[in-house]
């Protein structure tokens, strides 16, 4: 559920989570919680956090993001929502501490801007609202599991959001509150992101993979990059946990790196002052 905003604007910014706001893939977080609750084993928590790893260097596909999709429906079909909404706080209290510097300026430049922020991703809607409760800012929009009788179906609720299901959100979002997308930002890594980034005034990639660098640069649009010796270490994480099947290991040494060569303020200010052109 959407907070009721005391102001109107006709401006909203949209930011991607995974690899956009935060480091890294929301979904282990979700695993690791999982895993504490007994919702899910030990090898399927391992091989999450290779996939982790693999995320971070190659980005995510449909088929990666759609496995990812059924593995949370499977894990909380038959579980309660109190659960569900038990676990959440300490899965947020993760992600908050993955959310990079670069990003958090962003957020507080639209915020300031008397913009309504929102966070937009595949994630479980319960961790992405809480999430942005967390960051304060106007509400997260996410995927939405079936609730019978205070339990979980394993089905969905609404379209998946993801893909052309994120823009279906947004235009749904911009009818209720009045937006004109001509005024509205969107951020994003990934070409997943597209039918989003497209229907905005204002698309910003984001450490963008291959295929989203190509339409940004055909089309325009600001290219910005946070933490990039930080990439290049999550790089050779990655290739060692596939060569000697390091998975914990390699995701721990990329995830420790990047938070100790995390981009100063300077760079935050750089990013803003290319936004803004």
């Amino acid at each position: 559920m959407l907070p009721i905003l005391d102001t109107m604007t006709t401006s909203a910014a949209f930011f991607d989570l995974d690899r956009t706001l935060m480091s890294g893939s929301s979904a282990y977080h979700f695993g690791k919680a999982s895993y504490r609750e007994g919702l899910l084993p030990l090898p399927r928590l391992v091989a999450d956090g290779l996939s982790t790893l693999v995320f971070r260097f190659l980005g995510a596909s449909d088929a990666r993001s759609e496995a990812t999709r059924d593995r949370i429906l499977e894990s909380v079909a038959g579980v309660g929502a109190e659960t569900f909404r038990r676990m959440s706080p300490t899965v947020v209290d993760e992600l908050l501490g993955r959310i990079r510097p670069e990003a958090q300026a962003l957020l507080d430049m639209h915020v300031e801007a008397g913009r309504d922020v929102y966070i937009i991703s595949a994630s479980p809607v319960e961790i992405v609202s809480l999430l942005a409760e967390a960051l304060e800012i106007s509400g997260g929009l996410g995927t939405e599991s079936e609730i019978v009788d205070g339990v979980y179906t394993g089905r969905l609720a609404a379209p998946f959001c993801y893909g052309e299901g994120k823009a279906e959100v947004i235009r749904k979002l911009v009818a209720d509150r009045g937006y004109d997308l001509a005024q509205c930002y969107a951020y994003s890594d990934s070409a997943s992101d597209l039918p989003m980034m497209l229907i905005v005034g204002h698309p910003v990639a984001v450490n963008p993979d291959r295929a989203m660098t190509a339409v940004a640069h055909r089309r325009g649009w600001p290219v910005v990059e946070f933490n990039r010796q930080a990439k290049q270490v999550a790089k050779l994480s990655v290739a060692g946990a596939l060569t000697a099947g390091g998975a914990a290991g390699g995701w721990v040494l990329g995830a420790r790196h990047e938070r100790r060569d995390a981009v100063r303020h300077a760079e935050a200010h750089r990013v803003m002052r290319l936004v803004r052109r």
